[in-house]
């Protein structure tokens, strides 16, 4: 820890800063016993924040401001792991956090603070989009298959791309087809990535079903940045974390050398046989893939041919009222286009009631557009509809409802509302953080609201309420 604050404390002097000088630049926890980090760890402890600055609601700001600044970070991580990287983001990231760590309750300052949060993961979010794009080809509509192909088997789960594609180039010849899984589906529409044969389709849902879909899978598993979850005992000598994943008793693996796993694919008894039919899901429609269609929707919107265009998506949880979004999708009038992202899109497409379903002039209902990574897609189709229609985002004949969970989730979501986007469905609760009077501004200047009943929120957002 040490070394590291010393490294990083030389950065900052070569980047012409100032490294900071203070009582906590002084801090050597090197010595302490377990009791003793405990202890001091108290001393810095979100409910001592809480105290000190003693206001609830700055404090809720602060924790606004905090949840979505970690998920700005981690979309910069995967930034980084493709070799990419902003100084100027990095320098407004720090300044963020900065005003975060300190206990003066400034209101108006938190709040400033926490839409300029929402700006950085916007400009993160368009970086990783020229990331991933520039690495592996501007990703395009691709059918992919769900459904099991004969053969020895590696199941690859989370966000980073890069992992996938180190443990294709290194399964090439070796007999051993790979599968995406939850987070990772989004890969098979990218060229540089599809090329590969072996890399044969995707397998499961979202993160939260994985006890269940592991334990199924008859292969090693790879966990990259993803919301691993404890092993059960039937997969746990099978499963692999990387990156900043990591839970105690699982193989962490070092380097992208994935040798261990390729060995354990090999003694695995894979999948006996191939199911026909099989069955296919069409991913990739990225901005790039949907912006050419904006004048096809355009013209099916004013012919009324689309009714309206809903957004559902977001993260997903294992709580039964998240089944309101699988509800409000498949409840929707036929001739609304569904856009739909991140971990709750698996209760839409994997919906027994819109697979395959088209619109009247032939496009697909449902858009898949990706993982949250990909919210950026989102953002640039609804400004250029905006653009092109001669109206704002909030005037297009457009409802959001997103499902809300983590870091990640919070950090769209300010990106959002600094854009400038009103009326959004949040759900299915608010964040416990949120104090009464921090959401009596949110709803004052954004109209954010909960989710309700399913047929009630269906009325008022085909009224564009």
């Amino acid at each position: 820890g040490q070394k590291v604050k010393k490294n990083l404390a030389d950065l900052v002097s070569e980047k012409g800063g100032m490294a900071p000088s203070d009582e906590v630049a002084n801090v050597d926890l090197s010595s302490k016993s377990t009791a003793e980090l405990e202890e001091y760890g108290y001393t810095v402890s979100v409910p001592n924040l809480q105290r000190t600055m003693g206001n609830d609601d700055c404090f809720s700001l602060v924790e606004v401001g905090t949840y979505a600044l970690k998920g700005a970070c981690a979309y910069a991580a995967h930034c980084h792991q493709l070799g990419y990287m902003d100084e100027e983001i990095m320098k407004e990231i720090h300044q963020a956090f900065a005003k975060l760590a300190s206990s003066e309750p400034d209101m108006s300052g938190l709040l400033g603070n926490a839409l300029k949060v929402g700006e950085i993961s916007g400009k993160v979010l368009k970086l990783l989009d020229e990331a991933h794009a520039n690495t592996f080809g501007a990703p395009e509509p691709t059918e992919v298959k769900v459904t099991a192909t004969k053969g020895k088997c590696i199941l690859v789960s989370g966000h980073d791309l890069v992992d996938l594609e180190a443990l294709l180039k290194q399964t090439e010849g070796k007999g051993i087809n790979v599968y995406t899984h939850g987070e990772m589906l989004p890969a098979h529409s990218y060229p540089g990535l599809k090329k590969y044969p072996h890399l044969v389709g995707n397998y499961g849902t979202a993160w939260q079903n994985q006890k269940f879909e592991f334990a199924g899978f008859p292969g090693p598993i790879i966990v990259t940045t993803n919301c691993i979850l404890e092993p059960r005992r039937m997969y746990r000598d099978r499963i692999y974390s990387i990156n900043e994943v990591g839970v105690s008793g699982v193989k962490h693996l070092q380097n992208r050398d994935f040798t261990e796993v390729i060995e354990k694919a090999q003694s695995c008894k894979g999948f006996p046989k191939t199911i026909e039919p099989a069955g296919y899901h069409t991913v990739g429609f990225n901005h790039r893939a949907v912006l050419p269609m904006a004048g096809d929707v355009i013209d099916a919107v004013q012919k009324g041919i689309i009714s309206r265009i809903f957004l559902i998506g977001g993260c997903d949880g294992s709580q039964f009222d998240r089944n309101y979004f699988t509800e409000l999708a498949e409840e929707l009038p036929d001739d609304t286009l569904i856009l739909t992202l991140g971990c709750a899109k698996n209760r839409l497409i994997h919906s027994e009631k819109l697979i395959n379903q088209t619109l009247g002039n032939g496009m697909p209902r449902v858009l898949d557009m990706g993982q949250c990574n990909d919210s950026y897609s989102a953002i640039v189709v609804a400004t250029e509809l905006a653009k092109a229609l001669d109206c704002t985002v909030n005037d297009l004949p457009l409802s959001l409802c997103l499902s809300h969970l983590e870091q990640k989730a919070a950090a769209v979501l300010l990106t959002l509302l600094q854009m400038g986007v009103k009326n959004i469905r949040l759900g299915p609760s608010l964040p416990a953080y949120i104090t009464p009077n921090v959401l009596n501004v949110l709803v004052e200047n954004y109209n954010i609201m909960p989710t309700g009943d399913v047929q009630s929120d269906i009325k008022l957002m085909m009224e564009g309420k």
